[in-house]
């Protein structure tokens, strides 16, 4: 997604065989499943749930800034947890890339739920299957569907800057066949395009993400865009990291406002509005918009399939024991 700052979660597409989709995830993926831990670490959900419920209790955007880590983690080779590392003296990390930079957040959580995972079953549980049952816990608890994460993830041993910066997360500026082709490039489809991009009922996002569209657009509603301009000046530089929510109506609660708020060309981002604007998506932002269990189905099992995609298994990769830095 154009996960801006929740998710720049804002920050997200050609035709693709079925054999180059099979390519994307591939065999490797076949080896995670709902229960992995069962038997080595049967308490790891309880553990994320507890540490994400609190976080989120003192601060609900951090729900929707847990469920951006691990798209941003996802989108750049791979659910390896990778995003999570810090430079090292061999490589420069993810965080500073411009998807990342000054936006990414809520590593303080992920470090608070390895910490109480490495208490309850040492050295077994993934950085990047903590980031899959994080996303997950953070949607049901701020009012969003659930669903039976996939596991099994490996941790990577390096991260890759070029990587996150080389345009694989789509941009809050992206065009529609942008937004597809970037989507299409990880396995996923246009429908898991827009499902997924309703990810932005939650969050936030910085003036510099959104200040083009409020001033320069015409596909907007005047009195939002007057709105947001008042906290969000013109000139660049000025007021660049102000804050406004992604959903307009029900900022801190997952459900399909978002999608009403493009149907009244209240998006925020021109990511976002650009899904509803006379194309190809338009009739599936106006389904979503009237129907809480079509969205909610579909952006479980979008969830899914974008946590397939590349994982690390078997001996590859490592189970880091701090995720920050590789073992």
């Amino acid at each position: 997604m154009a996960f801006s700052n929740t998710f720049s979660l804002c920050s997200i597409l050609m035709i693709v065989t079925v054999g180059v989709l099979v390519g994307f995830t591939g065999s490797s993926s076949a080896q995670l499943s709902t229960n992995f831990y069962s038997k080595s670490c049967p308490k790891v959900f309880d553990t994320v749930k507890s540490v994400v419920k609190s976080a989120v209790s003192k601060e609900k955007r951090m729900g929707a800034s847990l469920l951006r880590l691990h798209f941003h983690d996802c989108f750049v080779n791979g659910c390896d947890g990778s995003l999570l590392l810090d430079d090292t003296s061999s490589f420069t990390g993810e965080k500073t890339a411009g998807p990342n930079n000054n936006s990414a957040r809520g590593f303080e959580v992920v470090d608070k739920i390895k910490s109480q995972v490495e208490k309850a079953c040492p050295g077994v549980v993934s950085c990047a299957d903590i980031l899959a049952i994080a996303s997950r816990d953070s949607v049901q608890i701020l009012g969003g569907p659930s669903w039976e994460v996939k596991l099994g993830r490996r941790d990577s041993k390096t991260a890759s800057l070029s990587a996150a910066n080389s345009g694989v997360i789509p941009p809050p500026t992206a065009t529609l066949n942008e937004l597809v082709t970037r989507f299409r490039a990880v396995g996923l489809s246009q429908r898991d395009l827009v499902a997924l991009s309703g990810a932005h009922t939650i969050g936030q996002a910085r003036c510099t993400t959104f200040r083009a569209r409020i001033y320069n657009e015409t596909n907007i509603d005047a009195s939002f865009a007057r709105t947001r301009q008042n906290t969000c000046p013109r000139t660049v530089g000025s007021g660049d990291n102000n804050l406004a929510p992604l959903d307009v109506t029900t900022p801190n609660t997952f459900d399909t406002a978002y999608f009403k708020n493009l149907v009244n060309q209240k998006g925020l981002l021109h990511s976002d509005q650009i899904l509803f604007n006379s194309g190809a998506t338009n009739s599936l932002v106006k389904s979503y918009s009237g129907n809480a269990e079509t969205f909610n189905s579909d952006f479980a099992k979008a969830m899914i399939k974008m946590g397939d995609n590349k994982p690390l298994t078997g001996s590859k990769g490592e189970i880091r024991l701090n995720c920050r830095k590789p073992n």
